[in-house]
């Protein structure tokens, strides 16, 4: 077993790439064809079961748990505990974190795009005036 600290370490270096798939798959270009379908499916399948599994391709929070799934399985992380339980707890843990991750990058993002449009608007000032 893993060092407390070192544990920790890993919890927090390991939700980095949990939080950039998840936010990737769920937010940017990159993927938004195969986003747009899943949101149509989930809006329009007639089951809740492909109503449900459509949805979590369009909701970080929901992707990063399965990104986190496959995670645990590549490194058998373990948080605090060495048996199944250590699973469980890192496996939350991580989505926790991830998500910490996710939504001050979503707040530094819309910062950045609100501070782009009042340079739009001063440019178009200034233009004015001239």
């Amino acid at each position: 077993m893993m060092p407390v600290s070192t544990q920790i370490a890993w919890l927090f270096l390991l939700a980095v790439p949990v939080a950039c798939i998840a936010w990737t798959v769920t937010h940017e270009e990159v993927f938004r064809e195969p986003r747009e379908f899943c949101i149509k499916r989930c809006h329009k399948s007639k089951t809740i079961v492909a109503r449900k599994f459509f949805y979590l391709f369009t909701c970080e929070y929901c992707f990063s748990h399965y990104v986190t799934i496959v995670f645990l399985f590549l490194t058998n992380y373990k948080l605090l505990l060495d048996d199944w339980r250590g699973y469980l707890v890192a496996g939350f843990a991580l989505v926790w974190i991830a998500n910490v991750y996710m939504s001050l990058f979503g707040l530094i993002r819309q910062g950045i795009q609100v501070e782009k449009q009042e340079v739009e608007v001063l440019k178009k000032e200034i233009d004015e005036k001239e």
